[in-house]
């Protein structure tokens, strides 16, 4: 093993036990307190009041920057990597999946009809938003197999090609107009779950209308470009997905790239007698010049959150992360009895105000962060941090939710049919210990909070030394940097202030938030947002 590669071992296996302490202290904090948990039933009762655990939570996240504060922590690029081929029946078949799911939506909306076997919001936002999310950041790139949009956009292509029409040379996609789409798309999408809660016809009207224009500007700007630089679902997924041990491989990098197992490039440019695995399979000369395009045919296995280091960070993934821990946030304030007493039950305009209020204020917070230390500190800090938000509130939602499925196969057009005997089926909660719920919640937050403590502090000493070696040395506000090294790291550790406040204070406000109890009931096919898309076993979603 080389030096690099026991010094990043060294680093993570110092994180997990960072980690791992930080989860002891908080448990013996937080798993005594009285919370509803969003509808927790039954309550988890014990001897210490909230504000106990709460004061805990933070204290440990606290004491964790000063852990990795007080220490000179150095993260090598990971060298323990290895690329490894994804079999073309995984690859088919998650593509059959994700097709087939858009072709039910379209159908139930083509049909028409209400009732429990509604797949619209159960597959968007139950498999979609939390559950290929959760995938994406814990497991795999799963999205770019399951993407409907790049199936669609690939079957046309080659029936175009078949038809002897092809496809035009596409535009660049304007580097201020890079990402910021996307950020758009996600900002949508919260709105629509959390505000709008559209109902099943509604939700296959957006989709469909999503489709048509997702399709739209494959054509004009070339399918990996925008899937990479616009494409809401594929950047959202794929920044989730920097934090998990399996990742994408750009094509250009790629093992494959002379043809054994392509696939990242775009289908318009594959010679139409080529064969049937044209699509996935062929790779062409513009992999070189397309920076965008992906190899579907492997995937890198790499140290946990090791990717979250070595990604690069840009204003509008730093909005797009902080949208997304934002809206996990909101969706459980917004269910909260205190939220109640304050605004009452605003209508859409009030509460659309309040949402991208909040949003701002989140986002604003990163970009100071940013703006003090450097773009990749929040970022790295930031995604862990989210992603154990989303396991926390979203998790029994998905496990809950999730069953409505057995409903849907029984009455797959909503006409009333029982093709299985289950179209009249409840989902049930019963079999979900509260306990085991609510441990796995002060896990995921504060777990969430470890890593980014650890991540953070990392990538600011590292973007910090890297700015001390520039002459002249400057960091994002144009101040000067103390020449050495050894200066710039005890100059980043003050810099890092607000990112640890930052840290506490969403702690403490998602753990509360957590400890509320809701006051509004599940409605079915409805998103998250619907019905405590925080978790909560009488109320999950």
């Amino acid at each position: 093993m080389s030096g690099a590669t026991r010094a990043d071992a060294r680093l993570v296996r110092a994180a997990a036990r960072l980690a791992g302490a930080g989860l002891a202290t908080a448990a013996v904090a937080g798993a005594p307190a009285i919370a509803a948990a969003h509808g927790l039933s039954p309550v988890y009762q014990s001897p210490l009041p909230l504000a106990v655990y709460l004061v805990g939570a933070a204290a440990t996240v606290a004491l964790s920057f000063v852990f990795v504060l007080a220490r000179d922590m150095r993260a090598a690029p990971a060298t323990d990597t290895r690329i490894v081929a994804v079999p073309v029946a995984v690859r088919v078949g998650l593509r059959v999946v994700g097709l087939a799911g858009w072709a039910w939506i379209m159908a139930q909306g083509i049909a028409g009809g209400t009732s429990d076997a509604a797949v619209a919001g159960l597959f968007l936002w139950v498999y979609g938003w939390v559950g290929v999310a959760m995938l994406s950041a814990l497991v795999a790139p799963v999205w770019e197999w399951l993407d409907p949009f790049a199936t669609l956009h690939d079957v046309l292509a080659w029936g175009l090609r078949r038809l002897g029409v092809h496809g035009w040379a596409p535009s660049e996609v304007p580097d201020a107009f890079r990402l910021w789409p996307a950020v758009a798309g996600l900002g949508f999408f919260i709105w629509l779950e959390l505000v709008a809660i559209a109902g099943n016809a509604t939700l296959s009207v957006v989709v469909a209308a999503y489709t048509v224009l997702t399709l739209a500007l494959m054509a004009q700007f070339g399918r990996d470009q925008w899937r990479a630089q616009g494409e809401t679902f594929t950047v959202w997924f794929r920044t989730l997905n920097r934090l998990a041990s399996i990742g994408i491989v750009p094509a250009a990098a790629s093992p494959s790239r002379d043809g054994a197992n392509g696939g990242g490039h775009d289908p318009d440019d594959v010679n139409p007698e080529a064969g049937d695995d044209a699509v996935d399979d062929a790779v062409d000369d513009a992999v070189d010049t397309d920076p965008d395009a992906i190899d579907v045919g492997v995937v890198i296995r790499r140290p946990f959150a090791s990717g979250i280091l070595e990604a690069r960070w840009s204003v509008p993934l730093i909005v797009l992360v902080a949208f997304g821990t934002g809206s996990i946030i909101f969706d459980a304030l917004s269910q909260t009895v205190a939220f109640a007493s304050l605004f009452g039950a605003p209508g859409l305009a009030a509460k659309t105000l309040l949402l991208f209020a909040f949003l701002g204020l989140v986002a604003a917070a990163a970009l100071a962060v940013a703006w003090s230390v450097s773009p990749g500190t929040i970022g790295a800090g930031l995604l862990p941090i989210a992603v154990g938000y989303l396991v926390a509130h979203y998790l029994t939602y998905l496990l809950i939710s999730g069953q409505r499925i057995v409903i849907a196969v029984s009455d797959p057009l909503q006409t009333g049919a029982d093709l299985f005997g289950t179209a009249f089926f409840e989902p049930a909660a019963d079999w979900l210990p509260a306990g085991l719920v609510w441990t796995i919640q002060l896990a995921s937050v504060v777990g969430g909070h470890m890593l980014g403590a650890w991540a953070g502090h990392v990538t600011a000493q590292r973007d910090m030394e890297a700015f001390a070696g520039a002459k002249p040395a400057r960091d994002m506000r144009h101040r000067k940097i103390p020449g050495s090294a050894a200066a710039a790291v005890r100059n980043v550790r003050v810099r890092e202030i607000p990112l640890a406040l930052v840290m506490v204070a969403l702690t403490t406000l998602t753990l509360w938030s957590l400890g509320q109890a809701i006051v509004v009931e599940e409605e079915a096919g409805r998103g998250p947002g619907a019905a405590g898309g925080a978790p909560g076993l009488s109320a999950p979603g």
